[in-house]
């Protein structure tokens, strides 16, 4: 077979990986209360921006090529590009640096960032280049904005876009510090874990302005009112990405989880709960406030930003659980 008729064979495949990967995403119902996202995964073709990735394998991690010489790789290239999966596509040193989220965790992140026409986007952690590229196609070029730290990370993502005909502002910067100058925003949405939310985002922002974050393992939906204060509650799905760079990596692990009961320190929203409270309650603390409130939901929590501190919240943002924020 030639080299002509490959590439439309792996066009044609990829066109029926998308279309089947759109339907996992909607029986998910990741979009149920923003459907438009749907035109926009139906649009945007995901092996773009994953030209190569990795995949574990016993002892390490196996690269998958989007160039291989071999079909049959290429192949699984392919389909690997539009599972419904996230994928690592840096790494350093065995350590993940980048990845493309799993899709439908995107498009549930997207639906909940209640995106409307007109809005002015502000992406922390550009990745791939693919989630900008969604937003792109849903609000035009001119009102996107994504940044990262890395310059490698920058011009491969600018690279996807351009292959994928979109051209957003794709900014070199530490994420913490926003992008003034090409604010003020409606919406901020990170796709990398956060030890704090930076108080420079909430300037940048218009009142009313949502922000939507991956922290301590959820995801916090914040409404801004004004530079100084914000607050919103936690979604109910976990969420696990890779840290915000410039920002110190928080130890997950720090706690002494010993004396807690096994049902515990296994249980994700224990875990949840010991995320959040990391800088202020030990582990036997934090195990008392869980049994006693009954092993409560990320949606019961919250975070609430003032003008001189933040803090996380159990159900009442002046209630009797409350906890100092970095």
């Amino acid at each position: 077979m030639g080299a002509a008729a490959l590439d439309r064979e792996l066009d044609d495949l990829a066109a029926t990986a998308r279309a089947e990967l759109v339907r996992e995403i909607e029986a998910s119902g990741a979009w149920d209360e923003d459907p438009v996202w749907r035109e926009a995964f139906e649009a945007v073709p995901r092996h773009l921006f994953v030209p190569y990735y990795y995949v574990g394998v016993v002892g390490g991690y196996e690269r998958r090529w989007g160039e291989s010489p071999d079909p049959r790789t290429r192949e699984r290239w392919l389909r690997g590009a539009y599972e419904d999966a996230p994928l690592a596509t840096r790494l350093r040193d065995g350590e993940l640096l980048s990845s493309s989220s799993q899709p439908s965790l995107m498009a549930r992140m997207l639906a909940e960032l209640g995106v409307e026409d007109g809005n002015r986007v502000l992406e922390i952690g550009a990745g791939t280049g693919y989630n900008a590229a969604l937003l792109a196609h849903r609000l035009g070029d001119d009102l996107v904005t994504t940044v990262d730290l890395e310059p490698e990370i920058t011009e491969s993502a600018r690279q996807h876009l351009a292959a994928a005909g979109h051209h957003p502002a794709v900014v070199t910067g530490d994420g913490a510090r926003g992008v003034p100058e090409r604010g003020p925003f409606d919406r901020i949405i990170a796709t990398c874990a956060l030890t704090s939310i930076p108080r420079a985002w909430l300037a940048q922002c218009n009142p009313g302005a949502r922000i939507l974050a991956p922290f301590a393992t959820g995801l916090i939906a914040l409404t801004v009112r004004d530079p100084a204060h914000a607050e919103g509650r936690f979604l109910h799905t976990p969420a696990y990405f890779v840290p915000l760079r410039g920002e110190t990596r928080p130890d997950q692990e720090s706690h002494q989880l010993g004396t807690i009961p096994r049902r515990a320190r296994n249980h994700d929203l224990f875990r949840f709960l010991l995320a959040l409270t990391r800088d202020t309650l030990a582990p036997q603390e934090a195990f008392a406030v869980w049994e006693r409130e009954e092993q409560p939901e990320r949606r019961r929590y919250g975070i609430t930003i003032s003008t001189d501190r933040a803090w996380a919240w159990l159900d009442d943002p002046k209630g009797p659980y409350i906890w100092p924020l970095r």
